[in-house]
């Protein structure tokens, strides 16, 4: 069940800017080259704890023959800490770029025996000598579920009940259950009631996957955080 306290982020963020369709693209460098934009983040580890798995989406709405930029490059930026609130923080970016021909070069830190290249596009990848390290490139299915129409009832629900809302010293709204509850069934089904549609199916995007043996990513200690970049090449 979602929490009230997630629902009441949303009412703040979108009574704070009028409810738009979702849109994934940022700036002027990814609207002229969209495989620069990033959609999704994911990260997971294995059944066994041994390997942690991430996976970089971009190029919303890619069509058959996308191709990932040769101008940028793809970085997954992590860090490992003893505790979670350790301020003691170790840094390793995976740093991955591709050449006109659609070669991947891969390189997780900076030792050459974790380095990666070659064509990525076979579902089972490739792989660094060492075996440490498995990438894979290519058109996937976007795997982000959206339910649009859910999310467009919740925002006019909102706006609705924007007058009647109180709002605490934070400025952050009380909802009562009543509003939470309504709140969640709307983003549980479509505008018509029925069950979520996403909003997304029959979208594609390049999928960045990558398997990284767990203990490159721990030298710090076993807490994990993972963001993601495009950085433009010389830059």
């Amino acid at each position: 069940m979602m929490h009230r306290g997630i629902l009441a982020a949303l009412v703040v963020a979108l009574l704070a800017a009028p409810a738009q369709a979702f849109d994934h693209r940022d700036g002027t460098v990814v609207l002229r080259d969209p495989a620069a934009d990033i959609a999704d983040l994911y990260a997971w580890m294995s059944a066994d704890g041994s390997r942690i798995y991430l996976v970089l989406t971009v190029f919303p709405g890619a069509q058959r023959g996308a191709r990932f930029s040769d101008a940028v490059h793809y970085v997954f930026h992590t860090t490992s800490r003893p505790t979670a609130t350790s301020p003691m923080a170790t840094p390793l970016d995976i740093i991955c770029s591709f050449d006109a021909a659609q070669r991947i070069r891969c390189w997780v830190g900076a030792d050459p025996a974790h380095f990666v290249s070659g064509d990525a596009s076979s579902p089972v990848g490739v792989r660094s000598p060492n075996g440490k390290v498995r990438v894979f490139a290519g058109l996937r299915k976007d795997p982000f579920f959206f339910n649009q129409e859910g999310f467009q009832t919740v925002a006019a629900r909102i706006a609705a009940a924007a007058p009647m809302l109180m709002f605490d010293a934070a400025n952050c709204p009380a909802l009562t259950p009543a509003q939470a509850r309504e709140m969640y069934q709307g983003l549980e089904r479509d505008r018509n009631g029925r069950p979520a549609k996403d909003a997304f199916r029959s979208e594609a995007v390049l999928a960045l996957v990558m398997e990284v043996d767990k203990a490159l990513l721990t030298r710090g200690g076993p807490f994990i955080t993972v963001w993601a970049a495009t950085h433009a090449k010389g830059r």
